[in-house]
């Protein structure tokens, strides 16, 4: 069964830090890009890093430059999203999400999603 794993979400207070991992199973990450994404409800679903097959190229959304980082270690088959800094608004359910494709890495497209983990920032 081809499947992602998000984990590591949890209750943090403002300025905190949290790590989430994105595990594959049932297929090999390393023709993959992965993108993190999140969603509030009620708003749309926002792309808020990416990375590409093999780590080379990464991109974040504006409002988590400096204090998110993507990073992928294709020997475990995971992604992790490194998130420092914590504010109130980075409150959302985080999704992984798997696109095969040789370079570079986008919002769009995606082939696999995971179920996401919650993350809630707050005092």
């Amino acid at each position: 069964q081809l499947q992602l794993v998000e984990s590591g979400g949890g209750l943090v207070q403002p300025g905190g830090s949290l790590r989430l991992s994105c595990a594959a199973s049932g297929f090999a990450l390393d023709d993959y890009a992965i993108a993190w994404f999140r969603q509030v409800p009620g708003k749309e679903r926002e792309g808020v890093s990416c990375i590409s097959s093999r780590g080379i190229i990464t991109k974040y959304v504006d409002s988590v430059k400096g204090r998110f980082t993507i990073s992928r270690d294709n020997a475990k088959n995971t992604v992790y999203l490194q998130m420092n800094s914590l504010k109130p608004e980075d409150t959302a359910e985080y999704y992984c999400s798997a696109e095969r494709r040789g370079y570079s890495c986008y919002y769009s497209g995606m082939d696999y999603w995971g179920k996401g983990t919650l993350v809630t920032v707050s005092s």
